[in-house]
């Protein structure tokens, strides 16, 4: 039987828009080709960042990169390859490093991260699902006297106290017990947010089971058939065929299935980190935490705390590797009083990032049925809800690309 709407993908992003086509009356289908529960989405650090957060690509990056690399605290990590669109990709990520450009992005996260916030505020106090959502700012750290000094530069003359604090020695102490005296400053910003990831993904999950959308796991697509410029249906590996009116391709870094329609998209697998641990309840941090000169996140949960680093390029391999995990501890150490880290469990995963961190939002230019919501790499739980917003309205009110202002501004498609 044909369906409405397939949703291919059940990472935070596919599951963001099978929760607002639902919201919209459409009847849903998400089809993944794992269980959902080892989604890349899983090992996020939850830091909804979207405020006073410079993307990836920022002036001086290349610089400050390799500064970090010969004292060995570089987060980068690039293995060499013959894949020629991850140079191209790399060059994009150059020619986007520019101050016109990062303004821009940083105007459009605020944007969309509000949007994003709003939709999580619905979820815990209207759908009354739990996943530990804190809406008490992101600690920024800093680490060298210049980064800090440049930082307060650009806010001492901003006069919104519902926005930033800059932290003195006692206040640092009392947000961050853990720290050394190695701290140079920090600076709160208030607007930002964090969650507990798998939470959220398996709240949302068995809150959209219980509301009929429909789930059909382990299934792995592995074909389209296009038809009279549509998509007629989507083939599986274990041979199943899948019709519908509309179809949204959310598979994170995988772009095998856009290949089958001629799109090549400007993204890449970045390979992350993450560790969670337990520690001691009076050296946990009061907020989610931006190490900013190290490219390490701290995100205090219930439980325990997790660590999340690296930015591994041009690597296939999906396993953890104990010299990544290693160099993480070792840089958070330098700044940290000593204390053991227990109940460790480790974890990575691949981010799909596009060289600006602006995410591939729209119908496809040839197939009108077929639509990306892709790209969102180490934004996805800051900026899903608010694609899953977009792509509501491009399938609820059946528009083109160029009728839809959000895509026009946020999609990278239209964005360079």
């Amino acid at each position: 039987m044909k369906k409405d709407v397939i949703v291919i993908g059940g990472g935070i992003v596919g599951l963001m828009c099978a929760y607002n086509l639902h919201k919209r009356g459409r009847e849903v289908t998400v089809i993944d080709e794992g269980t959902i529960e080892n989604a890349t989405s899983f090992g996020n650090a939850g830091l909804l960042s979207s405020f006073d957060k410079t993307p990836l690509s920022y002036p001086g990056v290349v610089s400050n990169t390799l500064k970090l690399m010969l004292k060995g605290q570089s987060p980068a990590i690039f293995h060499p390859s013959l894949d020629l669109k991850l140079y191209k990709w790399l060059y994009r990520f150059v020619q986007s490093a520019n101050e016109v450009r990062t303004k821009k992005t940083m105007m459009l996260f605020e944007k969309y991260g509000q949007i994003s916030i709003d939709i999580y505020k619905d979820l815990v106090y209207k759908e009354g699902i739990d996943f530990d959502f804190h809406h008490d700012g992101m600690l920024s750290v800093f680490t060298q006297k210049h980064t800090y000094k440049e930082k307060l530069d650009k806010y001492n003359y901003i006069d919104e106290e519902d926005r930033f604090e800059i932290f003195d020695d006692a206040k640092i102490k009392e947000y961050l017990p853990f720290a050394n005296d190695k701290i140079e400053g920090a600076i709160l910003f208030k607007k930002n947010a964090h969650i507990d990831p798998k939470k959220l993904m398996l709240g949302l999950k068995k809150y959209l089971q219980n509301q009929g959308v429909e789930f059909i796991l382990n299934e792995k697509i592995t074909d389209i058939k296009y038809e009279n410029n549509k998509v007629k249906y989507i083939y599986s590996e274990n041979k199943n065929f899948y019709e519908a009116e509309t179809f949204v391709m959310s598979t994170g870094y995988k772009t095998n299935l856009a290949k089958k329609a001629n799109k090549e998209l400007m993204l890449t697998p970045a390979k992350g980190y993450s560790i969670t641990f337990s520690m001691p309840k009076e050296l946990k941090p009061k907020t989610s935490t931006i190490f900013n000169d190290l490219f390490i996140v701290m995100t205090p949960r219930f439980n325990d705390v997790r660590l999340t680093s690296k930015l591994e390029l041009g690597s296939d391999d999906p396993e953890v590797v104990q010299k990544q995990i290693d160099s993480i501890k070792k840089n958070f150490k330098e700044y940290s009083i000593p204390f053991e880290m227990k109940d460790e469990v480790t974890w990575s995963g691949f981010r799909p990032l596009t060289p600006n961190d602006i995410p591939l939002v729209g119908r496809d230019e040839n197939y009108s049925n077929l639509i990306y919501a892709m790209g969102l790499g180490w934004l996805g739980m800051t900026f899903a809800p608010s694609i899953g917003n977009i792509i509501g309205d491009l399938v609820e009110h059946n528009q083109k690309n160029a009728h839809n202002d959000d895509i026009l501004l946020f999609s990278g498609f239209y964005q360079y």
